[in-house]
């Protein structure tokens, strides 16, 4: 079975830095990719970063370029986000994903909800002074 969960969330000052870590386990890192979503109070979940099956390519939002670095260990089966510089809108919930086990673009970087299967639990991240 497919299962991811979400740890890391809290509560940070703007300019204040999270490590969000998704844990997961009934797959392998190198045959799926993983995408971090966001979703904030009335707004629909949106694409944070996501990591191919390889390791090799990350895509990010454009809001959270060069503050946000996704990275995964395949021995821990851990995909990690780093946040760093956060500001108050990047408060929502984040969950992590992983794609689905077949189609056209399985296993590549591609952050849109549709082609994620699995999805975690979420955690709040909450920035604010």
């Amino acid at each position: 079975q497919l299962q991811l969960e979400e740890s890391g969330g809290g509560l940070v000052q703007p300019g204040g830095s999270l490590r969000l870590s998704c844990a997961v386990s009934g797959f392998t890192l190198d045959y799926y990719a993983i995408g971090w979503f966001r979703q904030a109070p009335g707004k629909e979940r949106e694409g944070v970063s996501c990591i191919d099956s390889s390791g090799d390519i990350t895509n990010y939002a454009d809001s959270v370029k060069g503050r946000f670095t996704i990275s995964r260990d395949i021995v821990k089966k851990m995909v990690y986000l780093q946040m760093n510089s956060l500001k108050p809108e990047d408060t929502a919930v984040y969950y992590c994903a992983a794609d689905r086990s077949s189609g056209a673009l399985q296993g590549l970087c591609v952050m849109a909800r549709r082609f994620f299967g699995s999805w975690g639990q979420g955690t709040q991240v909450t920035v604010s002074s």
